[in-house]
């Protein structure tokens, strides 16, 4: 019992040190591109790397979930999503969930709560980077939106390579493309690299307690056979 709650409580542990050390370099990356550069600046590190500054009133990678009654329902549901997660990352490591599956709940959870403060709080917290202008923090003025209508921060952007679809090629034949298009933030990342795993290996992430059933009934169903 006691090697089980030591388990228990490394895995906690654990899952806040991912989180926080996440949201720890997304809000750094954040303050500095904000307080450091205007709206729709960008410079090279390589020429397939650039740190690109641009704000978004939605989803991660850019994508928008229109008007004003639209953000506000974004941010809440975020913070309302995030909960369940939490609630849900304690529940899993009470049943000893696998060290993965919560590595990967933590990872989604930092990443969401990452946009959650640029949603909630930025727009109360600086000032507009729009006309060139460098935003200020704490601006005498006051912000540039209310609580809950900020815009998040995105800068990373990764044009692989692009060119030209053929003309044989259905719908987009002779279309100008690039790969990768969007602009994202480490947040962003966080969440992507969780799905992922996620997707990828939940076959490996099914809880002791799910696989004993599982074992369970089939040993039942052997034994009605038999009898």
């Amino acid at each position: 019992m006691h090697r089980l709650q030591m388990f228990k409580t490394y895995q906690l542990k654990r899952a806040l040190a991912i989180i926080i050390g996440i949201l720890a370099l997304d809000q750094i990356f954040k303050i500095w591109v904000k307080t450091h550069m205007y709206l729709g600046q960008e410079f090279e590190i390589t020429p397939w790397f650039f740190i690109h500054f641009t704000e978004n009133n939605g989803m991660a990678f850019g994508m928008e979930f229109g008007g004003s009654y639209g953000k506000l329902f974004l941010s809440l549901f975020r913070i309302v999503f995030v909960g369940g997660m939490i609630w849900y990352l304690r529940k899993s490591v009470r049943e000893q969930a696998s060290m993965l599956f919560v590595t990967v709940l933590s990872l989604i959870i930092a990443g969401a709560i990452g946009n959650i403060i640029d949603s909630v709080l930025y727009g109360f917290l600086f000032s507009s980077s729009e006309y060139g202008l460098v935003a200020e923090l704490l601006p005498a003025n006051g912000g540039y939106a209310t609580l809950l209508h900020g815009k998040v921060v995105d800068m990373l952007y990764f044009p692989l390579f692009d060119g030209f679809f053929p003309e044989w090629f259905p719908f987009w034949g002779g279309e100008y493309f690039q790969f990768f298009r969007p602009v994202f933030n480490l947040a962003d990342a966080s969440i992507s690299c969780g799905v992922f795993l996620w997707i990828l290996f939940q076959h490996k992430m099914m809880p002791p307690d799910a696989s004993k059933s599982s074992e369970g009934e089939a040993s039942d169903s052997t034994t009605s056979a038999v009898v």
